[in-house]
C-alpha cells in the first residue's frame, strides 16, 4: 500500500465554524437523574393503534417506503382541508426546514430568524451557504417583528417565525403578524414554524394555516414529533402553496419517511380525541408549573409550548447542574437560560423543588 500524502479531500469552507446542533442530554442509566425534560418529548407512551400500525409496517422492513407517501399525504389533505399539491413531507419539520433552505437560499443570500430561537436555523442556513441573520428577541423574549422587518434587503430569501418560539414559549399574534407579513416583499418566503401549536390556548395566536391560504409567500411546518409522540419515528411536512411543495418535494431524500413512521403518523391522526386529552393534561402541567415558578419569585414569560424558559445569565449552567443533582435533566444554553420540558407530574414536582431550593441559596 502507498504511504498517506497528509492531505485530506477538499470539504467546502462554509462547513468551517458550523455550530453542532445539540441534543437534550439523556437521564443517566445510573444514578440520581429519574427523568429527562431536556428535548420537549411527550411522556405519553404511542397513541391507541399507533403500536399496531408500526409492528404491521415492521414486518416489510426489506421494503422501500411509499416514497411520495400517499396515504399520509391525502390523510393530510383531507384533515386540513388543502390540495395534497400543497403538501410535502420530511424527516421531522427540521428536515423540511432545511428543505426551505435548498429550495430558497445559497452563498450570497440571507435568512433572517429570532435569537435566540429554534438552534437548528443557523446549522441549516449555514450548511446551504447562505448568510444567517439574526434579530434579537425583545426584553420580553418575544419575536421583535418590526426589527426583523427592518432586517429585510435585497439579497432576504427566508424568514422563519418559530410560533411558539422554542425556547422561550412566547408567540407572536394575529394582528402583529399580519403587519409583518403586510411589510414582507411578495417574493420572501415566510415559514411559520408550528412544532408546538397543539398546545396553544391563546385565541390570538393565529392557526399558520389559516394564514397560508390568503398569501402565496407562507409556508407552514408541522411535526408529529411533539404533541403526538413520534420523535423517534422522524416525521414532519409542510403546508405550502404548489411552487413551493413542488420544490420541496425535489430536495426531499429519496424514501426519508420510513414505511413505520408514515403508518403509525396516520394512525395517530386516527386516535384525535386521545391526542386533545393528553395534550390537555400537558397544558395543565404547564399551568401548575408556570404557576409554581411565579409563585416561588421567578421571572417566567407565559408559554404557549410544551415547556417552559428560565433566563438565568450566568447562573444557567449552575441551575442545570442542581436540577440533574435532584433528578432531572433540563436543556441549559450557556449564558442565557434554561428550558425545561413538561413532563409527567412526578418529574415536574422534582423540577419545582430543584428550582426552590436553588433560589433560596443563590438569590
Amino acid at each position: 500500500m502507498s504511504e498517506t500524502s497528509g492531505t485530506s479531500p477538499k470539504l467546502r469552507a462554509v462547513l468551517d465554524g458550523i455550530p453542532t446542533y445539540k441534543p437534550g442530554k439523556p437521564a443517566a442509566a445510573e444514578g440520581p437523574v429519574a427523568y429527562k425534560l431536556s428535548s420537549n418529548e411527550n411522556p405519553y407512551p404511542p397513541l391507541p393503534g399507533v403500536m399496531e400500525s408500526a409492528l404491521a409496517a415492521a414486518a416489510g422492513f426489506n421494503r422501500y417506503p411509499d416514497m411520495a407517501c400517499t396515504r399520509l399525504m391525502n390523510e393530510l389533505a383531507e384533515r386540513f382541508g388543502v390540495p395534497v399539491s400543497h403538501l410535502a413531507t420530511g424527516t421531522g419539520s427540521v428536515g423540511v426546514a432545511q428543505q426551505l433552505i435548498q429550495a430558497t437560499a445559497g452563498p450570497g443570500d440571507e435568512v433572517i430568524y429570532a435569537w435566540r430561537s429554534f438552534e437548528a436555523y443557523p446549522i441549516i442556513t449555514q450548511i446551504s451557504g447562505a448568510a444567517s441573520v439574526q434579530v434579537p428577541l425583545t426584553s420580553g423574549d418575544v419575536h421583535d417583528l418590526e426589527a426583523m422587518a427592518g432586517a429585510i434587503t435585497d439579497r432576504t430569501r427566508l424568514i422563519f417565525v418559530c410560533n411558539p418560539n422554542n425556547p422561550t414559549g412566547t408567540v407572536v399574534r394575529r394582528a402583529e403578524l399580519e403587519r409583518f407579513l403586510d411589510r414582507v416583499p411578495s417574493d420572501v418566503l415566510v415559514v411559520l414554524d408550528e412544532a408546538y401549536r397543539e398546545f396553544i390556548r391563546d385565541p390570538e395566536v393565529p392557526d399558520g394555516i389559516e394564514i397560508y391560504r390568503e398569501r402565496p409567500n407562507v409556508a407552514v411546518l408541522r411535526t408529529f414529533s411533539k404533541a403526538y409522540g413520534l420523535a423517534g419515528l422522524r416525521v414532519g411536512f409542510a403546508i405550502a402553496h404548489e411552487p413551493v411543495a413542488a420544490a420541496l418535494r425535489k430536495t426531499a431524500v429519496p424514501f426519508g419517511v420510513s414505511q413505520l413512521a408514515q403508518d403509525a403518523a396516520v394512525a395517530s391522526l386516527y386516535a384525535e380525541d386521545e391526542l386533545l386529552g393528553r395534550v390537555g393534561s400537558l397544558v395543565c402541567e404547564r399551568k401548575r408549573v408556570y404557576e409554581g415558578l411565579v409563585g416561588q419569585g421567578w421571572t417566567v414569560p407565559e408559554s404557549q409550548a410544551n415547556f417552559v424558559w428560565l433566563r438565568l445569565g450566568e447562573r444557567t449552567v449552575d441551575f442545570a447542574a442542581a436540577c440533574e443533582q435532584a433528578g432531572v435533566v433540563v436543556r441549559p444554553f450557556a449564558g442565557e437560560g434554561v428550558r425545561v420540558t413538561i413532563g409527567e407530574s412526578e418529574a415536574n414536582d422534582i423540577f419545582l423543588r430543584a428550582a426552590e431550593a436553588f433560589r433560596k441559596e443563590r438569590f
